[in-house]
């Protein structure tokens, strides 16, 4: 036999092998996703894997509508909830890289009606949940107010502030809702506008879009949720419900994207490509968790337990993670570490896929660390 055919014969084997595991693999995940489903009562979800800048699998199971049996397919549509938040963290950076400010700057450079213990407060602050501003929101995540921007602005103008900038992470809306204000200022267009420019055309996402419960939204996989009210108060009955969210569009940079998980495979990819930022510190400074005035770093839990710019991140020593999260029923890790990004999707509120992305990720990485289980 000579070495030719040697070589043929190994490069054959090789792409046999890699074939072979890659099936092995998808078959592995499909089987873990239908288990996780029918545990969880989760009627439809979408899963996307982004490998070496490259989608790696498209899947779609169970179903968009249960009413009428529709099936989820590549282009049915979720809303992604306050995931929406890392593409305002784009949007200010491509601001940055324009020269148009900085994240240190303090807010009142740009935005002239606030108290003036807010004056202090930095664009880095907002972006990163460390502002101390009070909650443009009550304890049941309604907008303060008649619905409307003047008043939601006029009444939580009001509110005391919760705490010296930097000191806490404590989750917040109102910042979001400033840096909307900036975007539109600094950029001359809406920030609807100016991120489906930026964001949504420059990476062809073409299902992807602001909207609610309110909006046509073609393909969509609607919401679930066992949570129901009952005489005023929200209880777990075990059933499915409809659910449905109105996020006013003065409120949109919090909460209000409606996406693919292939459109957001292309927005990572636009991303990690340099596209949509065109310096990687750009990137890096983006993704990097902020430390509070003390030093340390926090976050909403033991999992995603720290926050970046616009980014919610996983802090350990291996398989670090950027974690975007929304609505109870989307997330999206990027392992910066592993060439690696998984997008899960789903229509049931309370499904929190962030708690079994890592054990889709323990197909493609290192299986000497142990993943943290699902909560």
């Amino acid at each position: 036999m000579n070495s030719s055919f040697k070589i043929i014969l190994l490069l054959f084997a090789s792409t046999l092998s890699q074939q072979v595991f890659a099936q092995s693999t998808s078959d592995s995940i499909d089987l873990f996703i239908k288990e996780k489903m029918s545990k969880l009562k989760i009627p439809g979800l979408q899963l996307a894997i982004v490998k070496n800048n490259r989608l790696e699998k498209l899947s779609a199971y169970g179903l968009a509508n249960i009413e009428h049996q529709v099936a989820v397919d590549s282009k049915s549509s979720f809303s992604i909830n306050s995931m929406t938040k890392a593409f305002v963290g784009v949007a200010i950076m491509q601001l940055q890289e324009w020269g148009k400010l900085k994240v240190e700057d303090h807010i009142s450079q740009y935005i002239l009606d606030i108290p003036d213990d807010w004056k202090s407060i930095t664009i880095r602050q907002l972006l990163s949940n460390t502002s101390g501003l009070p909650n443009n929101i009550d304890d049941k995540e309604q907008v303060l107010g008649d619905g409307t921007e003047g008043k939601n602005w006029e009444m939580v103008k009001k509110l005391p502030i919760q705490f010296k900038p930097g000191e806490r992470f404590s989750y917040n809306q109102t910042g979001y809702y400033i840096l909307g204000r900036i975007i539109t200022k600094l950029s001359g267009k809406h920030f609807t506008k100016f991120i489906d420019d930026n964001q949504f055309k420059v990476a062809t996402m073409s299902a992807t879009e602001f909207g609610d419960s309110h909006d046509i939204i073609p393909n969509s996989a609607g919401a679930y949720s066992t949570i129901v009210n009952v005489a005023g108060n929200w209880i777990n009955d075990g059933k499915l419900h409809n659910a449905f969210a109105t996020f006013p569009l003065f409120f949109r940079t919090a909460t209000g994207i409606i996406s693919t998980s292939e459109d957001l495979a292309k927005w990572l990819i636009a991303l990690q490509s340099g596209k949509l930022l065109n310096n990687k510190n750009s990137v890096q400074q983006m993704l990097t968790s902020v430390t509070l005035n003390d030093g340390h770093i926090d976050g909403f839990n033991r999992l995603t337990n720290g926050y970046a710019l616009g980014w919610p991140t996983v802090v350990r020593d291996e398989h670090p993670a950027a974690a975007p999260v929304g609505g109870m029923r989307s997330a999206l890790f990027v392992y910066p570490k592993d060439d690696l990004s998984i997008i899960v999707l789903t229509n049931l509120q309370g499904s929190n896929p962030e708690w079994f992305i890592d054990e889709i990720a323990g197909n493609y990485t290192c299986s000497t660390y142990t993943f943290l289980p699902s909560a």
